[in-house]
């Protein structure tokens, strides 16, 4: 796999960052995706795939799985956006301002949902 430049804008100065592509749409392309460049969430993507998953015999929720876990891998493979995240959100939880917890949590709100966007390969 190919590195391509993340458009996330966040600490870590001005040379320009790699991260790994986003797979095709398959679950095993993005197990193996996850293996290869996010090993940290591998256990729980496993867990989760033989709960909801496994044995199933109806896949509707093949989709609402492969939507989180495309998200989450899509913000793990950027550890620069992983962390920020996790920096908006401890910051929002124990901000007494309401307003710049909101502001916070629309920031976050709006990573999640371009990162939920990337398209594979991209």
């Amino acid at each position: 796999m190919t590195a391509q430049p993340l458009h996330f804008d966040g600490p870590g100065g001005d040379e320009p960052r790699r991260v790994p592509p986003m797979p095709e749409r398959t679950p095993q392309a993005l197990r193996l995706a996850i293996q290869e460049h996010a090993p940290h969430l591998l256990p729980d993507f496993e867990a989760h795939w033989r709960r909801a998953i496994g044995d199933a015999f109806d896949l509707t929720p093949v989709p609402a799985f492969m939507r989180l876990w495309r998200t989450q891998y899509a913000i793990a493979r950027d550890p620069d956006l992983e962390a920020h995240l996790r920096d908006l959100e401890a910051r929002a939880a124990t901000s007494e301002d309401p307003a710049e917890s909101t502001r916070m949590l629309a920031e976050y709100s709006r990573l999640r949902r371009q990162a939920a966007a990337v398209e594979p390969g991209q």
